[in-house]
């Protein structure tokens, strides 16, 4: 169970001014707990100790850092249950699927870790032209400076660790905002934190309204803002941001193309499982389905039974597939794009039906190009599905597209996976599994709307630092 009320995070140090941010259980409709609002002053302070930690972070010692990552993916472990309790409560998201992000949160901070012992930097040959010799040359990297994170409410954990994990590796101090609807695992991550010895001002994590947290995105302070979440949001802090780096992600409507040498017994599982895991409320949640059409027939029967068998319910029993949506107002919401596509000749093989924020998972065949549902991103329990002819053509379905984050391809056939390696134009491209599938360590991220730059721990490192040359002459 949830205490009674959490404090935010500012300078390492808990306070609890108010309790005006209330988290409800996402299932039940229910206040849950409430946690301590952050306002403009607060955000102002966490930057400013964050600013003056600066020279103590730079000389935090890489073995002190790795040894901090280690003591939290430790004390996660330890703390395994309650912290997927916290999470299948605040976020709705089925118990197995909670737990499996805890087992995430605790590889991410221990891939940091490993980082922390990886070469920082090269000797470079100045020999190159008459004019440069005698001259040695070498280059490592340094922490880029306070580092403004903003994480999303459907992996509340993980997203904010793939933030939270490198920055401390990196070096930088940080201010996180979590998403206000899902602090309560950010806010955990704090409390483990603060049993480190990371210098003052090192962290602040202060779940804030969106009207107040201006400072994240504008403050001249920070080098860096990382943010995941909506591509509205996400251009608009770009747009505002100034000087500082940006990296976004953003999500998409990832496009899986099933072949003709495929094997149902194998894809079936797995696109239900890309499709409606966490009840499609993932970046990566496969969306738009290309079958072969010599076996379209036979997948859309199977798809559907398959569909139809998925437990919905309450997130904390066993059994669970489908939980809530975030909110009746997201549920709501892809119920009209159902509809709106059924209206416009699409036919529903099953589900969509609502009621407050759980939504019966849907399929749906015969949806026009032009439907949200094909060309937005739906972040709920739904997938569209379609015969294919032509593998080539396929691939320019699925780059049909204002996003580009992931795309699956089932097939045997290495000729045309190479293919769809170069020309899908997306971040990654998985073959003989859905698009859904990701390991915290690989670069991840989109094109397009789907954002900028790459998350995974090592590629965020890398954008949490900059590249220092020494040029040294040797004497004459």
């Amino acid at each position: 169970m949830l205490r009674p009320h959490y404090p935010f995070w500012l300078a390492n140090k808990a306070e609890q001014p108010n309790t005006d941010l209330v988290v409800t259980d996402k299932y039940s409709g229910q206040e849950a707990t409430r946690v301590a609002l952050a306002v403009g002053s607060d955000i102002d302070r966490a930057i400013a100790a964050a600013h003056a930690a600066l020279p103590a972070m730079a000389r935090y010692p890489a073995h002190k850092r790795q040894s901090v990552l280690r003591h939290c993916a430790a004390r996660f472990r330890e703390r395994h249950e309650e912290l997927s309790q916290a999470l299948c409560i605040e976020a709705g998201k089925p118990i197995k699927d909670a737990r499996g992000e805890v087992t995430r949160l605790v590889d991410t901070f221990n891939l940091a870790a490993d980082e922390c012992s990886r070469e920082i930097g090269s000797v470079l040959s100045m020999e190159v032209t008459a004019r440069s010799e005698g001259y040695r040359g070498m280059y490592k990297r340094v922490p880029i400076g306070v580092v403004s994170l903003i994480s999303p409410f459907n992996f509340p954990l993980n997203l904010a660790a793939h933030k939270v994990a490198p920055a401390i590796a990196a070096g930088c101090p940080f201010v996180l905002k979590p998403a206000s609807r899902t602090p309560i695992g950010a806010l955990i991550i704090g409390e483990v934190l603060a049993e480190t010895d990371l210098p003052e001002g090192a962290f602040s994590i202060l779940p804030c309204a969106r009207d107040g947290a201006d400072l994240f995105t504008t403050d001249e302070r920070f080098k860096l803002l990382s943010f995941t979440g909506s591509p509205g949001v996400g251009w608009d802090l770009k747009a505002r941001a100034g000087k500082k780096k940006v990296v976004l992600e953003l999500g998409g409507n990832a496009g899986c193309i099933v072949a003709a040498d495929a094997d149902p017994e194998k894809v079936i599982p797995r696109i239900v499982f890309g499709a409606y895991y966490q009840s499609g409320q993932s970046c990566i949640s496969v969306q738009r389905i290309l079958i072969h059409e010599s076996r379209y027939a036979e997948y859309r029967d199977k798809l559907t039974a398959a569909v139809k068998a998925l437990r919905h319910g309450d997130p904390r029993k066993e059994d669970t597939f489908i939980g809530p949506m975030i909110a009746e107002s997201e549920a709501r919401r892809l119920e009209g794009w159902i509809t709106d596509a059924v209206d416009k000749g699409a036919t529903l093989l099953c589900g969509g039906t609502r009621e407050g924020a759980m939504l019966q998972a849907a399929l749906l065949e015969n949806v026009p190009g032009g439907c949200a549902l094909n060309a937005e991103e739906a972040f709920g329990p739904v997938a569209v599905i379609a015969p294919y002819t032509d593998f080539d053509a396929a691939l320019e379905t699925i780059n049909d597209s204002a996003f580009g984050l992931q795309a699956g391809v089932f097939t045997s056939n290495v000729h045309d996976a190479m293919k769809a390696w170069d020309r899908l134009d997306v971040g990654g491209v998985v073959i003989g599994d859905v698009p859904s599938w990701r390991v915290d360590h690989m670069p991840y991220g989109g094109v397009k709307d789907s954002g900028l730059g790459r998350e995974g721990v090592r590629y965020a490192i890398e954008d949490m630092t900059e590249l220092r040359l020494l040029v040294i002459r040797d004497p004459a």
